[in-house]
């Protein structure tokens, strides 16, 4: 299975990297043609108003529409969950083009300016429950987007609790309201739909590969499935050619 790594800008390497630890080889890919070659394809973080500039440039939108629509295994890590995304609020003026495929919704800088940047425990059941290890994966968010909403056929892989606008809003300090507990949001951050996932943290940024072989696992079970269909379709179609091939008797 070859694993394309789009390489325009961002955190392609760090990508790249991470395969190399699980022993599978990270293809940098930077014109249409080289979606050809690849079975799956990572979109790493970076500035995606940059990136989509440069795609768009490089007229990489159309084919990667095509790779999505075909089913093929794909991986958008901040920006590049916004380039999945079906909608993205938040943008810069003029806005800009995206893939999609993901039936959600993202705020493009939900969590704020790069002095925003943080790092956090996430509780990630769904990975620990398929790759083992500990019950939680530490997000690192970069200038990074939150997913709003979501459509019924996306499966969300994690959650991160903010505090609310209203908590944050200065009031009296009454005793009552001291002893008010402080208001929470739950903001999604990683989902799955079919052939598609979508982190809005970089987990290429950590030493922890286990979302890069959850998308492996993901892909190879996809790439399978896609060999089965195909194998099917053909033994169909000469098992049919054989039939019509028999001479038949009135």
């Amino acid at each position: 299975m070859a694993v394309g790594v789009l390489s325009l800008q961002g955190s392609f390497n760090e990508h790249i990297a991470a395969l190399r630890r699980l022993g599978v080889k990270g293809v940098e890919i930077r014109k249409p043609e080289q979606l050809q070659n690849i079975t799956a394809l990572i979109i790493p973080g970076g500035e995606s108003t940059t990136m989509a500039k440069l795609a768009e440039f490089h007229n990489l939108f159309p084919v990667l529409r095509d790779f999505v629509k075909m089913g093929k295994p794909v991986w958008g890590t901040c920006a590049g969950l916004i380039f999945l995304a079906n909608n993205a609020i938040g943008q810069k003026a003029g806005g800009q083009e995206l893939v999609g495929g993901l039936d959600c919704t993202v705020n493009r800088n939900f969590f704020g300016s790069q002095l925003q940047s943080f790092e956090t425990e996430l509780l990630v059941p769904e990975i620990a429950a398929k790759e083992g290890g500990p019950s939680t994966f530490r997000g690192v968010f970069i200038r990074a987007p939150g997913i709003l909403e979501v459509g019924p056929e996306v499966q969300v892989l994690a959650e991160y609790s903010v505090p609310s606008k209203n908590s944050t809003e200065s009031t009296s300090k009454s005793e009552n309201q001291m002893d008010k507990p402080v208001s929470e949001e739950r903001v999604i951050v990683a989902v799955k739909q079919g052939n598609l996932l979508g982190t809005a943290f970089h987990p290429e940024l950590t030493a922890d590969t286990r979302w890069h072989s959850y998308f492996l696992k993901m892909a190879g079970e996809i790439v399978e499935q896609s060999c089965n269909s195909i194998i099917k379709a053909e033994y169909l179609s000469d098992n049919q050619q054989q039939k019509n091939d028999l001479p038949i008797f009135q």
